[in-house]
């Protein structure tokens, strides 16, 4: 995995460790459910953490979170706020949904000169198993004004293949 400095890595909760220290990363954020266990690395300061609790799901459910609008409004500070000069880290429990969605949001907020197609296709070719939470997409589709785009370029690469766990990738910005 080549890990520039304006690069988003995205992971399992079972590599963060790992993947923080390999890549050098000084910022994490973390999209996991009410209980998950979760550790911050060392080498993440704990202003550099964000944590957001949520359920993976896309649409409401008894007794789990559903992703919304505040999840996005922070996570996207939360982006806004990367001085991209090392890699920022995302993970989710599995690497496959929160995350995946989360790192194709940032990458179109940080450079919405981008096509949200070809930022789908992108992530698509660096991670065969993404299937990025379609309740992230919609609401922050909505937040920055797309007019329905990322969501179609998300349906569009369909359903990642059947995995575990991701395999962590970087996705330039």
């Amino acid at each position: 995995m080549n890990a520039s400095p304006a690069t988003v890595i995205v992971c399992p909760l079972s590599k963060v460790e790992e993947t923080v220290t390999r890549v050098g990363a000084a910022r994490l954020l973390s999209l996991l459910a009410e209980g998950t266990g979760m550790t911050r690395p060392a080498s993440i300061l704990p202003q550099n953490h964000l944590h957001l609790v949520m359920h993976d799901i896309a649409e409401a459910q008894e007794g789990m979170t559903l992703p919304g609008t505040l999840h996005v409004r922070t996570l996207l500070e939360f982006a806004q706020g990367w001085e991209r000069s090392r890699p920022l880290v995302v993970n989710c429990y599995a690497g496959i949904s929160r995350s995946t969605a989360s790192a194709y949001i940032i990458a179109a907020a940080l450079a919405p000169q981008r096509d949200e197609e070809e930022l789908a296709q992108t992530l698509r070719a660096l991670s065969p198993s993404a299937t990025p939470n379609p309740r992230l997409i919609a609401v922050a589709d909505e937040f920055l004004g797309r007019r329905g785009r990322m969501v179609a370029a998300i349906k569009a690469i369909g359903r990642g293949a059947d995995a575990f766990e991701g395999v962590p990738f970087a996705l330039r910005i």
